[in-house]
């Protein structure tokens, strides 16, 4: 099921970014095999909708198993740093050779050139050289990375599955093969594209947490209730500030005015006094008809019996555990649930993928 029904991957077993873009493809219907090594991985929500097979890489028979699937393989994802899958003996030019139509895609965080391509890193370093992590937090306080959402699954996972994807819509055209080098630095870098677009326009003043979508707007932020809960606000057009201030029970004549940013510790000032007097559930219902761009923040454990979230599916129970589902959705060809991980015998899916 899924629009990538009938496409073939191998996915050399890593961390975080690589199974997470995997997981994509194989939520949209590729056949994903991972190649794990003979200690294993702990098992993980990643790694969903793969047979696993077990290959050391570092014997003959090991690689000649994982070069046995490549030849008869659509993609080949690995997360090795630059020059590792060579010395291993099957770096692109390798594969390709067996292999010309195959998409070989590399994942790292610096990418597969320049003075950082051999060096170590974290979500958190990607996103400091990119200037991605210095406009994160509050005023006067440090840079704070939003969890590894950004570098390791939005700035790399998700920028190589559409790399892929990019590449195996080229290879219909042209008929070949090619490498992806899909970089986390590069990712985040990316992801700050509307950042920059709003610095060349005049629109960003630079310092951290003192603007419009950096929490910098009382009109754009959180807000404590009486439970100790949270409310999101993010009324920024003048009709949802207005749903937002009628909501809130508030008279704007007794305000400044919304866009006059002496006034905003003012406007912080009122939003949290009010917000403070009622819990999170009453918020809720308060706004629950009004179209003024405030939300309940959820934990990721509350998040999936949100009647909204409910309604769509969202979140899917795969045996007992919880997990978000296949996404975007497809009219036509749409993804199957999501499965655990099991395991495979190399010569079964040899087998399969020859007669394909």
């Amino acid at each position: 099921m899924g629009p990538l029904r009938g496409v073939k991957v191998v996915e050399l077993a890593g961390l975080a970014p690589g199974p997470f873009g995997c997981m994509m493809l194989a939520d949209l219907g590729a056949d994903v095999v991972l190649v794990d090594r003979p200690s294993g991985t702990p098992p993980a929500l990643l790694r969903r909708g793969r047979r696993v097979v077990t290959l050391d890489l570092r014997t003959p028979a090991g690689l000649d198993g994982l070069l046995s699937l490549a030849e008869h393989a659509d993609v080949l994802v690995e997360g090795f740093r630059p020059g590792v899958a060579e010395r291993l003996g099957f770096g692109p030019e390798v594969c390709l050779r067996r292999n010309p139509m195959l998409v070989y895609a590399r994942l790292t965080g610096w990418g597969q050139d320049g003075p950082l391509a051999a060096r170590a890193g974290h979500d958190i370093d990607y996103l400091a050289v990119a200037g991605a992590l210095s406009p994160l937090g509050r005023s006067g306080e440090r840079p704070h990375a939003p969890h590894n959402l950004l570098a390791d699954f939005a700035g790399g996972g998700m920028l190589m599955a559409v790399g892929v994807l990019a590449a195996l819509l080229e290879r219909e055209r042209s008929g070949a093969g090619q490498v992806v080098d899909a970089a986390m630095v590069d990712g985040s870098a990316l992801l700050t594209t509307f950042l920059h677009g709003m610095i060349g326009a005049g629109r960003w003043s630079g310092p951290r947490g003192a603007d419009l979508l950096d929490g910098g707007a009382p009109f754009y932020d959180t807000y404590a209730t009486a439970d100790g809960c949270f409310m999101a606000v993010g009324a920024i057009e003048p009709a949802f500030y207005a749903a937002l201030l009628a909501g809130l029970g508030l008279d704007p004549a007794d305000l400044p005015a919304q866009d006059d940013r002496g006034g905003w510790p003012v406007l912080r000032q009122r939003f949290a006094e009010r917000f403070a007097r009622r819990t999170r559930e009453e918020w809720t219902l308060i706004f629950a008809d009004r179209d003024a761009c405030v939300a309940p923040v959820l934990s990721p454990a509350e998040a999936p019996a949100h009647p909204h979230v409910r309604a769509r599916d969202t979140f899917v129970t795969v045996g007992d555990e919880v997990q978000p589902a296949p996404a975007p959705r497809f009219s036509r060809t749409p993804a199957g649930p999501p499965a655990p991980a099991g395991p495979a015998e190399i010569d079964d899916v040899l087998r399969q993928w020859r007669t394909a």
